[in-house]
């Protein structure tokens, strides 16, 4: 039987932001932009629909006079992930 696959991390940048995060904990906007590819714009949106699912946190800090942007893994997205994978393999094992 297969699972249903989570909407929220069926997209590429989201799924990708959360697989990062899983391994890191944490990161900056700029290190996931950079790995990831996206553009700052599409970024944003994505980890703002994240942030809301309460799948990640977001802070918003100053590093001196430069802008920085923390985004870690919450319990929840771990949580969402770990049911991801295992919906996923539900479709590969069949």
């Amino acid at each position: 039987m297969f699972k249903r696959l989570d909407p929220l991390l069926h997209s590429e940048l989201r799924l990708a932001v959360i697989s990062l995060l899983v391994n890191l904990e944490e990161a900056d906007f700029v290190y996931l932009r950079e790995t990831t590819g996206a553009t700052a714009g599409n970024l944003s949106v994505q980890l703002d629909k994240l942030s809301k699912a309460g799948y990640i946190s977001v802070e918003k800090t100053f590093d001196g006079k430069k802008p920085c942007t923390i985004c870690r893994i919450t319990p929840v997205g771990v949580h969402a992930f770990e049911i991801y994978v295992v919906a996923l393999k539900s479709y590969l094992h069949q």
